[in-house]
């Protein structure tokens, strides 16, 4: 069954991945980035724009682009998403006694606060539809990382937001869970030295890093009607790494 989906976070990466698979798969998708130039790759290889969307906003200031991109996707679409993954997400590493405030705070505004004006605006519609799936991506991280403090614990709260979704709106039929994956391989993970790669693999049961095409293929489950009995987990998706 065709939904109307946003996607976070679209122009590269995870999100990129996520946004082509449900467009292969029939659904409508919005996908969105934080700059206009950026928001312009999410349409790259993209033949048939009539099934999909891409905004921009700054999520450093979550309420007003939230209510942007409410507006923008009624205008196109006449309706409001059933389905929303929330992607985006920033770092700004640095060990405890040397982060600044600015990096805390960066972080903790884009990666968990923006969620929370998401959650407000799309979360209505949904409740008044009786239907509705979040998915959020979460990370290896929320279970502590050195350097990345911050980070971890966005990520951490994540899936305190996504859990307390699923208790409060079950009775509404909405469903809300929590990807986490391990090491994907993207451009960041190919910047890194062979050493450093094989230091990584090494701690991964498989031997190899994840694909962006695996997270994809476990969010467009979450969002399907195969899904409705699944909701209020933390998926991990690691090679078998441990979280613990």
């Amino acid at each position: 069954m065709s939904k109307l989906v946003l996607v976070t976070g679209a122009s590269r990466g995870i999100g990129k991945a996520v946004f082509l698979k449900l467009l292969s798969m029939g659904h409508r998708v919005i996908g969105t980035a934080s700059t206009e130039k950026s928001s312009q790759l999410i349409l790259d290889g993209v033949e048939n724009h009539d099934q999909c969307f891409a905004l921009y906003g700054d999520l450093n200031n979550p309420k007003t682009t939230m209510a942007h991109w409410a507006d923008a996707i009624n205008e196109k679409f006449k309706e409001m998403p059933s389905a929303i993954i929330s992607n985006a997400g920033i770092t700004r590493d640095n060990l405890m006694l040397r982060m600044t405030d600015d990096q805390w705070h960066d972080v903790v505004q884009v990666n968990l606060n923006a969620n929370y004006y998401l959650v407000k605006t799309f979360l209505k519609p949904m409740v008044k539809a009786r239907t509705g799936k979040f998915v959020f991506l979460g990370s290896v991280s929320s279970h502590g990382n050195p350097g990345q403090s911050n980070y971890a614990a966005t990520k951490a709260a994540i899936c305190g937001l996504s859990r307390s979704i699923a208790l409060e709106y079950g009775a509404r039929n909405i469903t809300s869970n929590v990807i986490s994956p391990g090491f994907i391989e993207t451009d960041m993970t190919n910047e890194l030295t062979l050493d450093q790669q094989k230091s990584i693999t090494d701690r991964i049961p498989l031997k190899r890093y994840g694909q962006v095409d695996d997270v994809a293929n476990l969010a467009s489950f979450l969002i399907s009607n195969e899904s409705n009995y699944i909701t209020g987990q933390t998926i991990h998706i690691n090679g078998g790494m441990r979280t613990t």
